[in-house]
């Protein structure tokens, strides 16, 4: 459900309306009945019930220990619930009674106050993964607009970027990149591309040797395996190329140079997912934006593409192990 102050009560219900009629997209919402408004809803008590249910109502396994709170007023109470929904909808989708996850948007903040020590989603979801007995090396991607970006780093200073590409990040990222290409979104050989952390891509060293020293050794390497990922791309242009069909992925050195051109392609339509897991999980590429929650203007774009995806990457997982 998210937080439940924020866009998730109401982008849930939306995505249901929009999604009802199609049977391969069935989702549940892991939450509280009284937070929905405008759609029915119907309490299930199993996740094997909500397939039955989607087309009259918005399945829901009923948490009880979610306040009534205000759109747009997040409330230190709603922690727990918010804890408590991604625990279970991680637990349906390792035992197999759903076929992924897809977390609406939570308040990182709200939730360090009440001692959750994990820096955001993805971490938690790994580290639930990993507590179950299943091995999870997240990465992040973000896919809109017609490109497929994973990031490096993510949430780091710049200053401190050059120093983590050497340690063997890059051909980690790089690995399971290529085998959710393969196996989730089912291309067959992807071409992927690093970027540059350099302008222009060093300009051969006058402009920064990250690429000679780290960024294309990492590629040679990578090469040897048999995993197809190019030298150093220079920024400004290796977006354009992906969009053109040159490459089924670009690797970005650092957060934003990554995320500008997805979100300005489609800035209400953007994917965030988390390879690298045992489970299928997406997320909408946005925040819990209390803003448009209290002015009821929240669009659910995001989210039902993130539903899309996960059916997506569902679908391609069950044919690859077949």
């Amino acid at each position: 459900m998210g937080d439940p102050a924020g866009c998730g009560p109401a982008i849930s219900a939306a995505a249901w309306a929009a999604l009802r009629h199609d049977p391969a997209l069935a989702f549940y919402l892991i939450g509280a009945p009284h937070l929905i408004s405008g759609v029915p809803t119907r309490t299930i008590s199993s996740p094997a019930d909500a397939a039955d249910v989607f087309p009259e109502a918005l399945p829901i396994l009923r948490l009880d220990d979610v306040p009534s709170v205000a759109p747009g007023k997040p409330d230190k109470a709603a922690a727990p619930g918010i804890v408590r929904a991604i625990e279970l909808a991680v637990a349906d989708a390792l035992a197999g009674r759903a076929s992924g996850v897809v977390t609406n948007p939570i308040n990182k903040a709200l939730l360090y106050s009440t001692g959750f020590r994990f820096p955001g989603h993805t971490e938690f979801v790994a580290h639930l993964c990993e507590a179950a007995g299943q091995a999870a090396n997240p990465v992040m991607m973000l896919t809109g607009g017609g490109l497929r970006v994973a990031l490096a780093t993510i949430h780091m200073p710049l200053r401190d970027v050059p120093g983590v590409l050497g340690d063997g990040r890059l051909e980690r990222i790089a690995r399971v990149v290529h085998n959710s290409l393969v196996h989730e979104f089912g291309i067959a050989a992807p071409r992927i591309a690093f970027t540059g952390l350099n302008p222009h891509a060093g300009e051969g060293g006058s402009i920064g040797r990250e690429e000679i020293e780290i960024i294309n050794p990492a590629s040679d390497r990578l090469q040897a395996e048999g995993i197809f990922v190019s030298h150093a791309r220079p920024g400004d242009t290796v977006f354009a190329e992906a969009l053109s069909g040159a490459w089924d992925a670009v690797i970005a050195m650092t957060h934003d140079q990554g995320l500008i051109p997805v979100k300005t392609l489609d800035m209400w339509g953007g994917v965030n997912s988390t390879l690298g897991l045992p489970i299928v999980r997406t997320s909408p590429d946005h925040g819990t934006a209390y803003d448009a929650a209290a002015a009821a203007t929240c669009k659910p774009d995001s989210l039902i593409a993130a539903l899309r995806l996960a059916a997506t990457f569902a679908a391609n997982r069950q044919k690859a192990a077949a």
